[in-house]
């Protein structure tokens, strides 16, 4: 992972690149928790060797998994970063498309970037905080 602050204004803005290998949301996580960032947006593109995407089904209360086990291109990644129980927790969705043109989302529970997934992270001055949410059983942001 490499990166560069691009604006240090009252929202700093910070290029993120991932290379090949590096798994997507460890290396978020990882990098909030270097600058110390309590709130942010994100947005992405690149491409990922393999995805497990999630659908959240109600009956069950967990996310159904959907796995993506061959080269795709990220044609959007976009999340937030809250607070939950006082730690930074990455809540992001995605879609990949595949070869033939098809597309898949959802809720992004792992990817393996290959070759480099391009993030821009803007971070916000203030943030939101997660609590569990009795019906759903999701840490959802309370405002």
């Amino acid at each position: 992972m490499k990166s560069k602050l691009l604006n240090e204004g009252e929202q700093k803005t910070y290029a993120v690149i991932l290379q090949s290998g590096e798994e997507v949301s460890k290396n978020i996580l990882s990098f909030v928790q270097q600058k110390k960032i309590k709130a942010a947006q994100f947005t992405a593109i690149g491409a990922v060797s393999k995805a497990t995407l999630g659908f959240f089904d109600f009956t069950i209360k967990d996310y159904a998994k959907i796995e993506i086990e061959e080269q795709a291109e990220v044609l959007v990644l976009s999340g937030d970063v809250s607070l939950f129980n006082d730690e930074p927790k990455i809540h992001a969705h995605v879609v990949l498309g595949k070869r033939d043109g098809s597309a898949h989302g959802g809720h992004l529970l792992h990817a393996t970037v290959h070759p480099t997934l391009e993030i821009i992270l803007i971070e916000s001055p203030s943030f939101l905080e997660r609590k569990i949410d009795k019906e759903t059983g999701l840490p959802l942001i309370k405002v």
